[in-house]
């Protein structure tokens, strides 16, 4: 499998969540379960299957994040040197050529990409066309509306 990228923050929301699934969700659901049981037939019994289905979605999501967590290259962007380069973990401040609004933009990995909070998927348009590219450079990116130039303003490794 191929490594996953991941910010240090992204590593801990993993292992934030791994740990909860694994103490507090993964120990609800069994004891769900075993309510349910008391309740007898289980042919019939709505509240044993949709336990069961719980169980079967926590421990489908403990093996995901526990792939991606031994799959993972963890990067922390306060060590990267890469001389004002647009790279995984930067923080890109950039403005939109067509309209003049500025945005700021964190690149991360897949599972960090949260677009109200200012970060994008590495795989995303927007990031590929920003990868490389220094501040003061124009970065054309593909999107569903066709061409977009943005001005790279500011890069950052925070």
């Amino acid at each position: 499998m191929n490594k996953v990228p991941l910010t240090v923050k992204g590593a801990e929301l993993l292992r934030d969540e791994l740990q909860r699934l694994k103490t507090i969700e993964r120990p609800a659901v069994v004891a769900a379960i075993a309510e349910a049981r008391a309740h007898g037939d289980l042919s019939e019994n709505a509240e044993y299957d949709a336990a069961k289905e719980r169980q079967g979605f926590i421990e489908g999501r403990i093996k995901e994040v526990e792939g991606k967590l031994s799959n993972a290259q963890i990067i922390d962007p306060a060590l990267l040197d890469a001389d004002g380069r647009c790279v995984f973990g930067a923080t890109v401040e950039m403005e939109d050529q067509d309209s003049g609004n500025s945005v700021t933009y964190q690149i991360v990995g897949e599972d960090e990409a949260d677009i109200k909070a200012g970060k994008i998927s590495v795989n995303s348009p927007v990031a590929r066309g920003l990868i490389g590219k220094y501040a003061g450079d124009l970065a054309q990116v593909q999107t569903p509306g066709g061409i977009r130039e943005y001005e790279i303003i500011d890069v950052r490794y925070e």
